[in-house]
């Protein structure tokens, strides 16, 4: 690999994982707020999307750079493709998170809601298979990446569960309706997020192995 590529392909790297960083930190705050009713966290992560929206512009411009400068072939033509997607599925991540922060600004000024759903279970699940995703990424583990694709039917599960439980208690509790949409819309948002991370795993197995899995698992 010429040097210049090589210097340019580290570079989108740090790049990459800068805004992995920053996708997973809102994922964590948001439902950190969801959790704890904390509407000015909530009001932060909103406030403070325009910094992630900025950083994908950013690894856009260096991935188109380089396709520019450099015409990469094979394994170097993966990654900047692979990275690409990325890029995209970690900004719409920071979107989700942004919609989780939402729900969780309505839910502080509402009475609590007694469920029998764990979201931090969810949560947890979630924000696991998004940062191993990045994990796979940072350190080319196809096994890994594999695992997160695996795990997406749990949060599947979970999702589908807390959709039966809102239309239960609705009924029950006419006067939680408001608080019991928008807290099923917040596990919602943390099942779109999983995909955004399956996603994420399919592009590092396509990046390592060159084969696309995608409606194949």
């Amino acid at each position: 690999m010429p040097a210049h590529l090589l210097r340019d392909v580290e570079l989108l790297k740090k790049e990459i994982l800068t805004l992995g960083t920053m996708a997973e930190q809102a994922v964590r705050e948001a439902t950190t707020a969801v959790e704890t009713r904390d509407a000015a966290l909530a009001r932060r992560i909103i406030d403070n999307d325009f910094k992630l929206d900025e950083m994908e512009v950013q690894v856009e411009e260096s991935c188109l750079k380089i396709l520019a400068l450099y015409q990469p072939v094979a394994t170097d033509l993966r990654f900047i493709i692979a990275a690409l997607k990325i890029n995209n599925d970690l900004e719409r991540v920071g979107d989700l998170a942004v919609n989780v922060a939402e729900r969780a600004a309505f839910l502080a000024t509402q009475p609590p809601v007694d469920i029998s759903f764990d979201f931090e279970a969810m949560a947890r699940k979630a924000q696991a298979m998004l940062q191993k995703s990045l994990d796979a990424l940072v350190n080319l583990r196809a096994d890994l990446a594999h695992e997160v694709c695996a795990a997406d039917d749990e949060v599947d599960a979970m999702n589908r569960q807390m959709y039966l439980i809102v239309k239960d208690a609705i009924p029950v509790q006419p006067q939680h309706t408001e608080s019991l949409i928008h807290m099923f819309s917040a596990t919602r948002h943390l099942e779109r997020i999983a995909d955004h991370a399956t996603n994420i795993a399919e592009d590092v197995i396509y990046m390592i192995e060159g084969r696309i899995i995608r409606h194949r698992l």
